[in-house]
């Protein structure tokens, strides 16, 4: 390998040109902004500089926009989960507080039916709240929150703001049972509100029905039913329901009556149960119905006041038989005929049915004993 003789002469005469080229650069740079800057001379070439170096920038800057999106897209994916929570944890919330005003709603619209039903019919009426309720095609039964410390006992009334519900069948301390009137051991007398018409309700489950209906009874679809007071179990005057259906028996000598019930047996949370001695009033249209529907209308069943009495009929003299002798404790001294017969201008008009009127003195008859009020008396 030959010895290394330096670097070459012509890179040591570029090295010694290299400040002057530097030189004149920086001089054409300093000369181009000022005209630049003066003038503008460069404007148009620096657009056309930066309308070619634009697609760079955008493809430079794309990785950095692409991440940032991501990590948006990724931040605002889980605020939407977390937010979406939050608010179905709300709706919720806010559906049971919903749920909880309309039931209570519901339960202060029925107490309110219930004490109107109280106040407008002049009840003695106690309120008992339901605790039970057993509805199926054998048994049709409730269990009220009332027993016999609170006064309940065998035999009371039950009703709702629609009409009768059923009886007290049996009652311990703190709870009580009641029979409704669709359970199929259950039967209630009843009457037709129009035409007064004394039936009887049997349950059938779900439904009410009449049975044996006389076909000339006159009953029809629609006739309202009520209580018809007969046994002293159920007061009279209660709706019981409203018929729905009329067909003929088997025997087809009697029609067989399907009823609504009037009362809300599947319903409610309240009842009221009758206090022996309640103080009952018909309501007037349904009195008005029962009067017009009576035999000879309204003005048969129209009647004196209380504590007014007919007024009594005086009765008129009697005019004995001849001979007969007046029973009375005293001998009185009767007048002849001839004395005691007015003048025909003095005489007074005769009462209905041909007697002499009360106070008046009578012609007695031939072979007759006259008579005075005080020989009457």
């Amino acid at each position: 390998m030959p010895p290394y003789a330096g670097p070459p002469v012509a890179s040591r005469s570029g090295d010694a040109a290299s400040p002057l080229r530097l030189l004149a650069y920086l001089a054409l740079a300093i000369t181009l902004i000022v005209l630049d800057d003066q003038a503008g001379w460069l404007a148009r070439l620096r657009e056309q500089a930066n309308s070619l170096v634009q697609p760079v920038w955008a493809l430079a800057g794309l990785p950095g926009k692409l991440g940032n999106q991501v990590k948006d897209s990724a931040a605002s994916h889980s605020q939407l989960v977390t937010e979406n929570r939050e608010l179905r944890n709300q709706l919720l919330l806010a559906n049971a507080r919903l749920t909880r005003l309309q039931t209570a709603a519901l339960d202060n619209a029925q107490l309110r039916e219930l004490l109107n039903v109280a106040e407008r019919s002049g009840l003695d009426v106690q309120l008992a709240p339901i605790l039970d309720i057993d509805l199926d095609p054998v048994k049709q039964r409730l269990v009220l929150d009332a027993g016999s410390r609170e006064g309940v006992h065998v035999g009371q009334a039950v009703i709702d703001a629609g009409g009768l519900m059923g009886q007290v069948i049996s009652v311990t301390g703190g709870t009580s049972t009641v029979l409704l009137l669709t359970d199929p051991d259950h039967a209630v007398p009843v009457t037709v509100a129009r035409n007064g018409v004394r039936l009887i309700v049997y349950g059938r489950g779900d439904t009410l029905e009449l049975r044996d209906i006389p076909l000339s009874a006159g009953v029809e679809v629609g006739d309202e039913i009520v209580t018809s007071g007969l046994g002293g179990r159920f007061p009279a005057g209660f709706p019981v329901g409203t018929i729905t259906g009329l067909r003929p028996d088997d025997t087809h000598a009697f029609l067989v009556g399907e009823l609504k019930p009037a009362a809300q047996l599947d319903r409610g949370r309240d009842v009221l149960l009758l206090r022996p001695g309640a103080a009952i009033r018909i309501p007037p249209n349904l009195r008005l119905q029962m009067e017009q529907s009576a035999p000879g209308g309204p003005a048969d069943a129209t009647a004196l006041p209380t504590g007014t009495a007919p007024a009594a009929t005086q009765p008129s003299p009697v005019v004995p038989a001849a001979g007969r002798q007046q029973p009375s404790s005293q001998t009185r001294t009767v007048a002849p005929a001839s004395s005691l017969t007015p003048a025909p201008s003095a005489r007074p008009p005769q009462q209905e049915g041909g007697s002499p009127p009360a106070g008046s003195t009578g012609v007695p008859a031939a072979g007759r004993q006259p008579t005075t009020p005080e020989a009457q008396r």
